[in-house]
């Protein structure tokens, strides 16, 4: 399969959430993993989405050519500098300007038996 036909532009993923409190040395977090298996880097954008507040827009990275990336939502920050609040579930939209493979990951250790939780974000 030609890389031209590997990955979308606009993934989903609905179910995000970031616990307020961490046990033990992980913090919790969530990671948004992107694969660019193209020659050029891909800006990559993300959206939160929230079931009783306006959306968050401005939130941005790069993922290198032929590289991947990992976006730890726990630390990023949109271009007004806000970050994606604790203790709410949230949805994301990631889009970019090249086809991406994009993967979803959770770290919940708000409890001592830490879970650790994976999926394929949707293809739009």
């Amino acid at each position: 399969m030609g890389r031209s036909k590997i990955g979308a532009k606009i993934w989903l993923i609905p179910d995000g959430y970031l616990p307020e409190r961490s046990t033990g040395d992980l913090p919790s977090h969530e990671s948004t993993c992107v694969l660019n298996l193209e020659k050029k880097p891909a800006r990559v954008r993300l959206t939160a989405y929230f079931e009783a507040r306006a959306p968050m827009k401005g939130f941005e990275a790069v993922c290198p050519p032929e590289r991947t990336i990992h976006i730890r939502l726990d630390r990023l920050k949109n271009r007004r500098r806000q970050k994606i609040p604790t203790g709410v579930p949230f949805a994301l939209k990631v889009t970019s300007d090249r086809k991406i493979v994009v993967q979803h990951t959770r770290l919940d250790s708000s409890q001592p038996a830490l879970a650790l939780m994976t999926t394929m974000a949707f293809p739009a």
